[in-house]
Order: C-alpha cells, then sequence, then structure tokens
C-alpha cells in the first residue's frame, strides 16, 4: 500500500454509512475480539526490528487472513527478508527461504522420491515448501519451469509427486521478492502465476527520519540475526479466529457492485491491454472485507476497497506498449479509474 492506511479505532458507523446494512450477522466473540488485539499488535512487534514499514506489514497480515500469497517487490536492501523473518516470528510460525537461482531444479522447492538402500524402497524428501511461511526469495531469477513448481502448491496448497498429493501445512503463504530496477538475468513472471498472488506490496525506501532511526540501532549494537527480542504475540488459532470473523463482514450489494465496475473498468481502459479477471474481483472483496475487520468494523464500505484496489489489482494488469512508453504505470491507471467509476453513496 503506497499510502500507510492506519488501522482505525472508531466506533460504530453513522447508519447511511455506505456498505452497512444495519445489525451485524454476528456480534464479534472473545476469542474474535482477541484475534483482532493480537494481530493488531504484530505491527508493533516487528517494528522492533524493521523500522518504518508498517503498510506493509498490515498488507501481510492481511494477505495471512484471506490465505492469499504476497508478492513484494523493492529495491535491495529494504529488510524484505527479516520482515517475513521477523512476522514468522512474532507469529510463531515455521518459516523456510529458498533463493531462486537459474540453477534451481523444481524438485529443490517441492521435493523429491530418494532411493533408501537400507529399505530398497524410495521415500519421499520435503521440500522448503512444506512450511507456513515461504520466503521466495528473488523469484524472478529462476526459470519458468520452477516457477512453475509453485504453481500447485499456491492454488491447490499441495504437491503432487508420481501421482500422490501431499497436503502442505496450514497455513501456507509464499512470500515472494523481485528487484523493481535489474532485469538483466531474470524471467519475468507469466500473467498465471502473478494471478496467483493476492497482493503485491512495494517496499519503499524508508523516509529520512526512519533510516536515522535504522542507523541509531545499528550503531547501538542492533543485529539483524538475533531476533531474541522478538515476542509471539499470536499464532495460527488467531489468524483461524480472524479468518472465521472476517467471513462474516457484511457486504452490502452496492459495494459489490462497486467492486465489478472497477474491474470491469480497467478491461476497457484504453492504457490496458489486459485487464483485471473475474479472480482479481474476488481478491479485491476478500481482501477489503478483511481490512475493514481489521479496522474494528463487520461491514465493507467504498473506501476499503480504495484502499486495497492497488495492491490488490496493480499486478493483474498489463499496460500496452505505447502507454508505457508515455511514461504510464499500473498505480496511475487505477488511480484514475478510482477517480472516475462512482462509489456508493
Amino acid at each position: 500500500m503506497n499510502n500507510p492506511v492506519e488501522l482505525a479505532k472508531d466506533g460504530g458507523p453513522p447508519a447511511d454509512t455506505p456498505g452497512y446494512t444495519g445489525a451485524p450477522a454476528a456480534v464479534d466473540t472473545e476469542q474474535a475480539a482477541s484475534a483482532r488485539a493480537a494481530l493488531t499488535a504484530l505491527r508493533a512487534e516487528v517494528a522492533k526490528t524493521v523500522v518504518g514499514q508498517d503498510s506493509v506489514v498490515t498488507g501481510l497480515v492481511i494477505a495471512l487472513l484471506c490465505r492469499g500469497h504476497v508478492l513484494l517487490e523493492g529495491v535491495p536492501g529494504t529488510a524484505k527478508t527479516l520482515m517475513i523473518r521477523t512476522l514468522s516470528h512474532a507469529l510463531d510460525l515455521d518459516f523456510k527461504r529458498v533463493q531462486f537461482t537459474p540453477d534451481l531444479m523444481p524438485g529443490d522447492v517441492t521435493g523429491s522420491l530418494i532411493y533408501d538402500n537400507r529399505t530398497a524402497e524410495f521415500e519421499f524428501r520435503e521440500g522448503p515448501v512444506f512450511t507456513n511461511l515461504l520466503l521466495a526469495d528473488e523469484i524472478n531469477r529462476t526459470p519458468p519451469k520452477t516457477q512453475a513448481s509453485l504453481l500447485e502448491a499456491m492454488e491447490e496448497r499441495q504437491v503432487s509427486v508420481e501421482g500422490s498429493a501431499r497436503p502442505l501445512p496450514d497455513p501456507f503463504v509464499v512470500c515472494a521478492t523481485q528487484n523493481p530496477i535489474e532485469y538483466e538475468g531474470t524471467y519475468p513472471l507469466p500473467e498465471a502465476q502473478l494471478d496467483r498472488f493476492l497482493l503485491k506490496l512495494t517496499v519503499p525506501v524508508p523516509a529520512r527520519d526512519e533510516e536515522i532511526a535504522m542507523l541509531q540501532r545499528h550503531a547501538a549494537g542492533f543485529d539483524p540475526r538475533d531476533l531474541s527480542a522478538v515476542t509471539a504475540v499470536a499464532g495460527a488459532a488467531e489468524l483461524a479466529a480472524g479468518r472465521a470473523a472476517v467471513r462474516g463482514v457484511h457486504l452490502d450489494p452496492k459495494v459489490a457492485a462497486y467492486v465489478v465496475d472497477i474491474c470491469r473498468a480497467t478491461r476497457q481502459s484504453p492504457s490496458l491491454q489486459l485487464g483485471v479477471s473475474p479472480r482479481g474481483a474476488t481478491a479485491l472483496l476478500a481482501t477489503a472485507r478483511a481490512w475493514a475487520w481489521l479496522s474494528g468494523r463487520d461491514y465493507v464500505t467504498p473506501d476499503d476497497v480504495k484502499a486495497l484496489a492497488r495492491p490488490t489489482l496493480r499486478h493483474r494488469t498489463q499496460l500496452r506498449p505505447e502507454a508505457e512508453l508515455e511514461g504510464a504505470t499500473a498505480d496511475g491507471v487505477l488511480e484514475g479509474i478510482l477517480a472516475h467509476v462512482p462509489a456508493p453513496r
């Protein structure tokens, strides 16, 4: 999210608020309220090691609530790996990292059958994909064949080897990184795989004050490999309770139509040769509901949709070459669409 979206602290809405349909379908249980508080506290916990990336952490929490995958784009040195490691520590989830390289094979990611001389049988040796949080570092540096090895895992949450399907742990989220400025020796992700990512989050360079604070931490002896100061404030149980609560968030038919109108407008934009698919519309609905719940509401507003439109849709569009030559960007096109598609009142 380019503009950080702060977690709301307000109370109930006025009766005429778009997206509000009256009484909630179900009152928040104590467990759901506790889960929201724990997941909200994640930002402060991650901030113990990573400075100035609150909006990115919020996006990662939304992805976990939606059981979706995240593509992180940022220049080297913006603490993408440290952020995912810290998040897994604060959530008490299993974490594994794979450095994607040109010679990486699909079996290096998913696992493979190994012949055991003692038993004279083949046994399956799990790959790093069998984890809760998988960091696919520089995913665009490996050939399409290895990139495709993640497709089944991301979509079906299982790995098939020799005809046998092996389920992945729950939760399972892929956090892939890519460098936006270095394209030599890279393999751009195909549209089919990009569409599997729920969010594409831009990891910015910290502001001046935040960078000064970061340097002061390092001068005081901060070690990015030492996460002992990070406490597990939530876990799989809180994520499960949060997901259940998100499914109970109200969606007004007018807000649903607003989501569809935004996505249809991308298909008609003269600047885009590829618009958002119906899967993108369902993704925007899911992320808007998760954001509404994190904000303390049980209904979705048009502002929730606008807040999540860019990170949810930017990677599902493709600019026309002539528009790209004129300096257009996916975010800029989406900004124009959000300004012109009328929001429900």
